[in-house]
């Protein structure tokens, strides 16, 4: 699974077991290891839609995600 530009050579690559984010690998983008390491350590359940959508912040993925398992 794929967000970004994968033919310009920009873009993260994931991982995932089911909707869980186990891996992921950078390629020229940068400033989102602390986002994605938060998804693995999560181990949150996530939209793969929302999780390659550029448009929505890795961040909030996170964010939404542990709010909800503290709700």
């Amino acid at each position: 699974m794929f967000r970004g530009d994968v033919t310009g050579r920009e873009f993260i690559a994931f991982w995932l077991k089911g909707d869980v984010v186990v891996a992921d690998m950078n390629v020229n983008v940068w400033d989102v290891t602390d986002a994605v390491k938060g998804l693995i350590r999560s181990a949150a359940q996530i939209d793969p839609a929302l999780l390659t959508d550029p448009s929505v912040p890795l961040e909030s993925l996170v964010t939404s995600r542990v709010q909800q398992a503290t709700c």
